[in-house]
C-alpha cells in the first residue's frame, strides 16, 4: 500500500517523509456495533499491557465513541477493573439506549438540527462538558470527521483541528460530545453536524481558500472518508493495527427503483468497495513486511489465525453479529455482551498471532462468560 492516500500540502509535514517508528490503530466505524465490538479489542489491548503503548489512536464513527471515552479516562486506567469502571460501564449504559430516533425527530422540531440533538445525548451520557483538550498528551486521540465541502479528511484532536486542503486551528476547545457526533454523523439523516468557526479561529489557512470555507464547516461521519480510521496512523507509524467492524454490503434481489433508495443503494456499493480496497491492501502491506501490526475485523474468520489456543467462536455465530444493523439504538444486555466478547476475542487471537507482546498469554475466558458469542 502507498503513501499516498491524501496529498501532501504545508500542514502535512508531520505526516511525510514515509512512516516512523511508533504503533498507531486505527478504530472503524459502524454504530453500537462498532462501539461495542471495539470495546471489547481495548480491553483485550489493556489487559495485554499495550493499551498505553500505542501512540495514536485514530477513530471514526461509533468507533469514535468508544475511543473518545477512553480518552477521557486515560489517567484513571490502571487495571482492569479501572477499564470496566470508568469506560465499559459507561459505554454499556448508552449501548441500552435509542439515540437515533429520538434526535431525528427532536431535530426536526427545535432548533440546531439533528446532529445537535446527537450531541446533547453524547455530553449526558458520555462527556458531560470535557473538551478535545481534556484528552492526554501521552497518546494522539484523532476523532475523525469528513468535511462536505472539500472532500478531505476533518481531524479533531487536542493539539490542533484541521483540514490540510484547508487550515488549522491550534488548542481547539471543540466539546469531546461535538467531536464524536461529527464524526459518527451518519449520512442522510444525521448529517450534516455544523462546526462553528470563524476565519479568525485559524492559526493557518492554506493558500487561496475563501473565508466562507472557514465558517460553520458541514462534517458528516468520518467513515464517508475513511471507514477503517486508517489515514492518520498509516503515514506515521511502521507499526499498525486495525480494528475493523464495517458490516458487508447485503445481497439485494430486487433494488428499489426509486431514486433516493437506489442512489442510497449505489453509495453503500462505492463505500463498501472502498473499505474492501483498504483492507486489502493493508494486508498485502503486512504479508509483504512493508509494515508490522496485525488486522482484526468483526467479519474474520477465527480459525484463520491458526492459534490453538484461542477463544472458541464458531463463524457461524459471529456472522449473525457481523450482520447487526449499523445504528445508534437499543441493544438487549446479551446483544452487548457477545459483541463485546466477539472483539476481545478477535484482536486477541490477531495480536498474540502477528503482533504478540513478551509473555503474553492466553486469556482465562471472555469477558462476559455466559454469553460466549
Amino acid at each position: 500500500m502507498t503513501d499516498t492516500l491524501e496529498p501532501v500540502s504545508r500542514l502535512a509535514e508531520e505526516e511525510s517523509g514515509g512512516p516512523q517508528p511508533g504503533t498507531g490503530i486505527g478504530v472503524s466505524g459502524g454504530g453500537y456495533r462498532a462501539m461495542l465490538f471495539h470495546l471489547g479489542a481495548f480491553l483485550r489491548l489493556h489487559e495485554l499491557g499495550l493499551l498505553k503503548r500505542l501512540d495514536r489512536i485514530s477513530s471514526v464513527s461509533g468507533g469514535s465513541i468508544t475511543a473518545a471515552k477512553i480518552g477521557l479516562e486515560w489517567d484513571k486506567l490502571n487495571s482492569r477493573d479501572d477499564f470496566f469502571t470508568h469506560v465499559v460501564k459507561p459505554i454499556r449504559r448508552v449501548a441500552g439506549i435509542t439515540i437515533d430516533v429520538p434526535a431525528v425527530l427532536w431535530g426536526l422540531i427545535l432548533p440546531g438540527g439533528v446532529a445537535r440533538q446527537v450531541s446533547k445525548r453524547y455530553r449526558k451520557y458520555l462527556f458531560g462538558d470535557s473538551t478535545l483538550q481534556d484528552l492526554p498528551d501521552s497518546t494522539r486521540f484523532v476523532i475523525n470527521a469528513t468535511n462536505l465541502e472539500t472532500g478531505k479528511l476533518w481531524r479533531f484532536s487536542k493539539p490542533y483541528m484541521r483540514d490540510f486542503s484547508v487550515g488549522m486551528v491550534k488548542d481547539p476547545k471543540v466539546s469531546l460530545a461535538d467531536a464524536v457526533t461529527a464524526s459518527s454523523a451518519f449520512p442522510p439523516v444525521l448529517s450534516p453536524f455544523v462546526l462553528k468557526v470563524a476565519p479568525g479561529d485559524f492559526s493557518l489557512v492554506e493558500p487561496d481558500v475563501p473565508a466562507d470555507m472557514l465558517s460553520d464547516i458541514s462534517l458528516s461521519d468520518g467513515g464517508v472518508y475513511d471507514n477503517l480510521g486508517l489515514e492518520t496512523v498509516w503515514k506515521r507509524y511502521q507499526t499498525v493495527l486495525v480494528s475493523d467492524a464495517g458490516v458487508a454490503l447485503g445481497r439485494n434481489a430486487d433494488p428499489a427503483g426509486d431514486w433516493a433508495r437506489l442512489g442510497m443503494r449505489v453509495v453503500d456499493i462505492i463505500f463498501g468497495q472502498v473499505a474492501s480496497l483498504r483492507t486489502r491492501q493493508v494486508i498485502a502491506s503486512f504479508n509483504a513486511e512493508e509494515r508490522t501490526g496485525t488486522y482484526w475485523g468483526i467479519r474474520t474468520d477465527i480459525a484463520n489465525y491458526q492459534l490453538p489456543d484461542a477463544l472458541a467462536c464458531p463463524f457461524d455465530r459471529t456472522t449473525e453479529l457481523a450482520a447487526t444493523p449499523t445504528r445508534l439504538c437499543a441493544f438487549s444486555d446479551r446483544l452487548q455482551e457477545r459483541l463485546i466478547n466477539w472483539g476481545y476475542a478477535v484482536c486477541d487471537a490477531a495480536v498474540r498471532k502477528h503482533w504478540p507482546p513478551p509473555d503474553a498469554q492466553p486469556p482465562a475466558g471472555f469477558p462476559y462468560p455466559d454469553a460466549g458469542v
